[in-house]
């Protein structure tokens, strides 16, 4: 381990400051270009269909074939990240998903196509989890919320772009033009992220790998213990079921269907159509700092805010839905593209339960674990709604119900967890946190479990 700045052996918080959001700011340069490519299909969907000549399932393929992937890579990249480093991981994730943009550029069939999806998802996959890491090894623990919902406001920034400025371009000089010029913002964030990024500061390095007796560096001992012991907490699985239960409602709208359901059910030009996506990304990026600051502050919130999102989010798809004649009026559309923005910080809650519940050198696989609870739903419902769209004929109102049974499968789960994770976390609190003895010297603060300023104020 490397020497502690505290002294006595326990590794003190990493100091923060300019070096440290200069590094940051690399990494979330990065995850920034990885979302503009993920979500360019969102802008694309029915130009897409006309591509390639396909229907609502094979159109739905192509998002959920990336988010198969993605979602399968997120317990391999985060063992990649606790075992290699994040600059490692990175940038072979920054290579992968320049190629994959470039492939679909260039791509002259459907099965090249999803080819080049799929490479995009691995890609794309491995950069959340590095950027979460970057902000745990740069930062101190008790800004870990604000720093997780800053890298979700970078990524809805991403969205952004391709919402405002990837779909003028997409039809104003045509398909391939529009992705392969994309494809350069890839190549662009790699030079800076080899030459200048760390994976941490000097002297705030990682503990060592610990070696069971009988276990070789090259074996699958480190990979199954990191997995089990990240998933016997019940930390983790809370937060992967608040990630899958806030996150993939707006996924789904912003990623695939939104675009189609606003043109073809609502009737919207695909202009007005736009800016109601755009304003998904708005809503989300208003309100992810203040979802950071309230976490951070107040962790007795962060269940209120979860199952608030979520109450929210069905209310208003409901209201959508069942509104009386074929379309809604634009005030209903607009709330609820305003309260669709609230799911991407409300998803951040998850990884502010699995954070304390591990240790630092299991950090990267906890997250893995919980980032694959939005990506999981989120596939789900892109197949489940492409299925039925084609089986009703169009019907968005049937082929949207799909979100409130994953909506309560997801709330069930957290109820169940919610107790024991929060009685856990309280045990380790007063276990790492020891009553301190009289005397001019504060005893010590372990951090082998990052915990915020004001973790453990949630009761059971």
């Amino acid at each position: 381990m490397s020497a502690s700045p505290a002294g006595a052996g326990i590794p003190a918080d990493p100091p923060g400051g300019a070096r440290a959001v200069a590094v940051w700011g690399i990494g979330v340069a990065v995850y920034f270009v990885a979302v503009i490519f993920r979500t360019s299909l969102g802008v694309a969907g029915l130009d897409a269909a006309d591509r390639f000549h396909v229907n609502a399932s094979a159109l739905a393929t192509f998002s959920l074939l990336q988010l198969l992937v993605y979602a399968g890579m997120q317990i391999p990249v985060g063992l990649m990240v606790d075992r290699l480093g994040t600059k490692k991981v990175l940038t072979l994730g920054a290579v992968l998903f320049t190629v994959g943009q470039l492939g679909f550029a260039l791509s002259p069939s459907y099965g090249m196509a999803l080819a080049a999806r799929a490479l995009l998802g691995c890609g794309d996959a491995m950069t959340f989890i590095s950027v979460l890491r970057l902000g745990t090894r740069w930062f101190p623990a008790r800004r870990g919320p604000l720093m997780a919902q800053l890298a979700g406001l970078v990524g809805m920034a991403g969205n952004l772009v391709s919402t405002l400025v990837l779909a003028p371009v997409l039809h104003g000089v045509g398909w391939t033009a529009a992705f392969a010029g994309s494809a350069v913002a890839g190549l662009v964030v790699l030079v800076p992220l080899v030459l200048f990024l760390r994976d941490h500061p000097e002297g705030y390095g990682p503990a060592p790998v610990r070696r069971t007796t009988g276990t070789t560096a090259g074996s699958g001992g480190f990979v199954r213990r990191q997995i089990r012991e990240s998933w016997a907490e019940p930390g983790t699985r809370l937060g992967l079921w608040v990630h899958f239960t806030t996150q993939f409602p707006a996924m789904v709208f912003l990623l695939l269907w939104g675009m189609p359901f606003l043109v073809e059910a609502q009737g919207l030009s695909r202009t007005t159509a736009g800016g109601l996506l755009t304003l998904v990304v708005a809503s989300n990026m208003a309100l992810g700092l203040a979802y950071g600051q309230i976490v951070g502050r107040r962790q007795s919130a962060r269940i209120p805010l979860a199952l608030g999102t979520v109450a929210l989010t069905a209310l208003l798809w409901a209201a959508v839905l069942v509104y009386p004649g074929d379309r809604a009026p634009m005030w209903l559309l607009v709330a609820l593209c305003l309260v669709l923005g609230t799911c991407g910080p409300a998803s951040m809650i998850g990884f502010d339960f699995a954070r304390p519940a591990n240790p630092a050198e299991r950090q990267g696989t906890a997250s893995g674990i919980t980032n694959m609870g939005g990506f999981i739903a989120s596939m789900t419902t892109l197949l489940t709604v492409g299925i039925l769209l084609d089986a009703t004929g169009d019907n968005y109102r049937i082929a949207f119900s799909t979100v409130f049974v994953l909506e309560a499968v997801g709330v069930i789960s957290i109820l169940r967890l919610r107790p024991l994770a929060l009685a856990r976390e309280a045990d380790r609190i007063r276990v790492t946190i020891p009553a301190q003895e009289p005397g001019p010297e504060p005893g010590p603060v372990s951090r082998a479990c990052p915990l915020p300023e004001t973790a453990g104020r949630e009761g059971p």
